[in-house]
């Protein structure tokens, strides 16, 4: 059984998150999904849609086998715990694959990280999810 793990946000789901998530089921038997903690998310906008409901909208989505809450202290505790064959990230995560799979390393972890392409078609992700409102319904009240 080859196991991939897949992270993220997911706020405000999007064709983007569905191909990223599809792609990354391509690459094994079973798909674990970390969604990350409302304290922990320090690289962008704080999310609109709270964590639990993120993880529930995650984890009914097909390609998923199992979604959980990310650590709020350690982010490599759930990683350890499902230890994974591979890691993917998606196009625009922050991470760098090397300095992440060197990361892995020094907690003990084996698995390989492998970067999801980008989704081409309209409104791949929050922010630009969250513009078109403003832009076309902004100015109600």
């Amino acid at each position: 059984m080859k196991r991939i793990v897949a992270t993220g946000t997911f706020d405000l789901l999007h064709p983007g998150h569905l191909f990223y998530l599809a792609e990354s089921k391509k690459l094994g038997d079973e798909l674990h999904v970390i969604v990350a903690r409302d304290v922990n998310v320090r690289h962008k906008p704080k999310p609109i849609i709270p964590e639990d409901q993120r993880l529930a909208m995650v984890a009914a989505l097909k390609p998923v086998d199992h979604a959980r809450l990310g650590d709020q202290t350690d982010m490599f505790a759930p990683i350890r715990e499902i230890d994974p064959d591979v890691i993917t990230l998606g196009f625009n995560q922050f991470f760098k694959e090397e300095d992440l799979e060197r990361a892995l390393r020094e907690h003990g972890l084996r698995a390989r990280v492998v970067r999801v392409g980008r989704y081409e078609g309209p409104l791949s992700s929050s922010s630009q999810i969250v513009g078109r409102i403003l832009a076309e319904r902004g100015h109600r009240t």
